[in-house]
């Protein structure tokens, strides 16, 4: 926002700055305004360079976040060995922080607009760390869970926290642009780090530092948000809508767990299909609740909107295709060409890069001329041809001829989608529903995650297992093994490649032409866009 710009537009209407001036109160009016039209959300005040170092403490705190969705996956065989604990268990380590995550993203977004988003942000870190901690230290399976399970729950409250701070700190739409720009970056190449991180630290040192290593993230984000973001004054306290949170978190505690459990077990075990109808069934009287509640947790403005509701249903479906990357190619690179936890993950370097160069071109140059709905369509359709590319794997090839190109299209792809969806999706809400718009944005990934990896496991074991059926001639041998392996494979890169070619066409139809809009809004006393009576914001 220009510095010589009012602090808000005069559309013939009365705001409170209009009735002082009349009132003979230019003096006053003209002091407080010079020293609060500059000031920000979070950040102190706009030009001051403070709100680049928020920016700084909040991409650290969404990195860590970020790289604890798939940090473990490579050090799970080295802490299975040193606790002792079994094949079924492992998945646990997983599913444990998944659960906790998806479960309660939602109210805790709610949250972060009630408490307070500095407050949130800082108790989310503090608990992150502390749950990382006790992993770290972790003597037997049940601890390693249980602290993995307390990492999801801090992490639900830390994610939509991180999201709505940048929303509402930057609020010029240049600056604007350039924040999210880096904040893409690690919300889409995030997965791909911690795999990097988690192989490094697993061959280097230990399992146990894939835990650690939040102290350091940690520590760094919390001494940088406590003397950096700035407190703005308290508002009213909204009611929490609390039959909607147990019906909310209940309904997607379901969901995750009927898709975690489809993905180890089968889809026609009751542990599968009745969590998954529970689950629809309490998600179906939450949004029904949600158009009756005097205060929703979930406002249905919120998602129907077409451009919010267009960028959590990118979310979702590029949740549920990024799997097809993060896991089946480095199944396919350790199990198949023998790379090590280590080289594995930095073969997914490449990719990281083209998403930080496509996130930040994206925010920067493309969003504010062209919109969002170019760049998800494109987006998905480079997605979809990465995965495209990927099916013609084959036992002996190799890095540079089969994995480098596509890896690499597939980045530039999800560095568009990132860039568009995530601001998109906090667009035009007021600073007292940002929490709640960031989780739910989050929400989709981590829906799409659940489902994806279900989705996904199932085929390739089903392709894998019916190419060995029909090309066995007896005893199978370990060369059709390998074959078989890779037919899964493809067959999972086949179907990601198809739900990215769909995601253009359906969310590219759904969202709206050109640029977002910038509205204008009134201020308050407090130099904030003015809200409603009753709600609460940080």
């Amino acid at each position: 926002m220009s510095h010589s710009a009012p602090p808000y537009p005069s559309y013939g209407r009365s705001y409170p700055f209009d009735r002082a001036v009349r009132q003979g109160k230019e003096k006053n009016v003209a002091v407080h305004s010079a020293a609060t039209a500059t000031t920000g959300e979070a950040g102190g005040v706009r030009g001051d360079p403070r709100r680049w170092m928020v920016l700084g403490v909040i991409c650290v705190a969404q990195l860590m976040v970020v790289l604890d969705t798939t940090v473990m996956n490579l050090a799970l065989p080295s802490a299975q060995r040193d606790l002792g604990f079994s094949n079924a268990d492992r998945q646990w380590i997983v599913t444990a922080y998944l659960l906790a995550f998806g479960s309660l993203l939602l109210f805790c977004g709610r949250l972060v607009d009630i408490i307070g988003r500095k407050e949130t942000f800082l108790t989310g870190l503090v608990g992150f760390a502390a749950a990382s901690a006790v992993g770290g230290a972790s003597v037997n399976f049940e601890m390693l869970a249980a602290s993995r399970a307390c990492q999801g729950i801090f992490g639900a409250l830390l994610a939509p926290a991180t999201l709505a701070l940048l929303t509402t700190t930057f609020t010029d739409p240049a600056e604007r642009g350039k924040a999210f720009g880096a904040f893409s970056t690690i919300a889409a190449a995030g997965g791909g780090l911690g795999l990097i991180i988690g192989g490094a630290l697993t061959s280097t040192l230990s399992w146990r530092w894939c835990m650690y290593v939040n102290l350091v993230f940690a520590g760094l984000a919390v001494v940088g948000g406590a003397l950096l973001m700035s407190r703005p004054p308290k508002r009213p306290a909204a009611r929490l809508d609390l039959p909607g949170v147990v019906t909310v978190s209940a309904g997607m505690f379901c969901l995750v767990y009927g898709f975690s459990n489809a993905s180890s077990h089968r889809w026609g075990t009751p542990s599968t299909w009745g969590f998954l109808i529970a689950g629809a069934v309490l998600l179906i009287v939450f949004a029904v609740r949600q158009g009756r509640a005097a205060q929703p947790l979930l406002p249905p403005r919120i998602v129907l909107d077409r451009n919010r509701g267009g960028a959590y249903l990118t979310m979702l479906l590029v949740g549920a295709a990024m799997y097809g990357i993060f896991l089946f190619v480095i199944y396919y690179m350790q199990g198949t060409l023998g790379y090590s936890a280590l080289r594995s993950g930095v073969g997914l370097l490449p990719m990281v890069g083209t998403v930080a160069v496509a996130a930040a071109v994206g925010n920067i140059r493309l969003m504010p001329r062209v919109g969002p709905k170019p760049l998800v369509a494109v987006g998905m359709l480079l997605g979809a041809g990465g995965m495209s590319w990927l099916t013609r794997i084959h036992v002996d090839s190799g890095y540079a001829s089969a994995l480098l190109g596509p890896l690499m299209v597939a980045g530039v792809g999800m560095g568009l989608i990132f860039s568009s969806t995530l601001r998109t999706g906090t667009s035009g809400v007021a600073p007292h529903d940002a929490g709640i718009a960031s989780a739910s944005i989050q929400t989709g990934q981590q829906v799409g995650g659940a489902i994806g990896l279900a989705l996904l496991n199932s085929l390739a074991t089903n392709a894998t297992t019916h190419y060995v059926a029909h090309h066995a001639q007896g005893r199978p041998t370990p060369a059709l093994i390998h074959l078989a392996t890779i037919h899964g494979y493809t067959t999972v890169f086949w179907w990601c490649a198809g739900v990215f070619a769909g995601g253009a066409v359906l969310c590219g139809a759904l969202l709206r032409r050109g640029p977002i809009p910038v509205p204008a809004e009134p201020v308050d006393a407090a130099g904030s866009p003015a809200e409603p009576v009753g709600t609460a914001r940080s």
